[in-house]
């Protein structure tokens, strides 16, 4: 068998999803799992947000490996699905995979890439955490924390960064 007749990488998306896709474009949730399956293959995961604030899946990509082109191929592949040239995603919500995130830029360099805030709450959470000796304390810079990631203005946000810094000073 000759090595270009091999499946290496597997893009599936159901014609049903292709259609939802297209007619929401505003955001996109794109998250790896690393070796949880059978096979030990990377699984990525593209998720769209309707806008009723249901998910939806887009897409599932099987990857021989975790490389660039890899994950260049897949979103090369997510781009082919919309419809319009000009129809892509504003927004898209990724963890802090580095290589995700500079294909996303290369990619899809008109939208925006946000980190997603369940991964970010995991990192902060220990970090603090460890800083942090008195319980009252902790629930303090955590209720200060919540009202931060979820303000709804600059002027709110403002006001919640100073109420978080000064809750993280000793």
């Amino acid at each position: 068998m000759k090595d270009e007749d091999v499946v290496r990488d597997i893009f599936w998306s159901h014609p049903d999803a292709v259609k939802l896709t297209n007619a929401c474009i505003l955001v996109f949730i794109i998250d790896n799992t690393y070796k949880t399956n059978r096979y030990k293959l990377p699984l990525l995961d593209i998720v769209g947000v309707a806008s009723a604030v249901m998910t939806f899946s887009t897409s599932f990509v099987y990857l021989e490996g975790e490389c660039l082109n890899n994950i260049v191929w897949a979103l090369e592949q997510f781009r082919g699905i919309f419809l319009r040239r000009d129809a892509i995603p504003q927004v898209i919500v990724t963890d802090r995979d580095l290589t995700l995130m500079n294909v996303v830029k290369t990619v899809f360099p008109e939208s925006t890439n946000l980190l997603c805030q369940f991964h970010i709450d995991k990192n902060v959470k220990p970090k603090y955490k460890t800083l942090m000796g008195q319980k009252n304390a902790w629930d303090y810079v955590m209720e200060a924390w919540g009202s931060l990631v979820d303000c709804l203005s600059e002027q709110e946000f403002d006001d919640c960064l100073m109420k978080f810094e000064i809750s993280c000073s000793p």
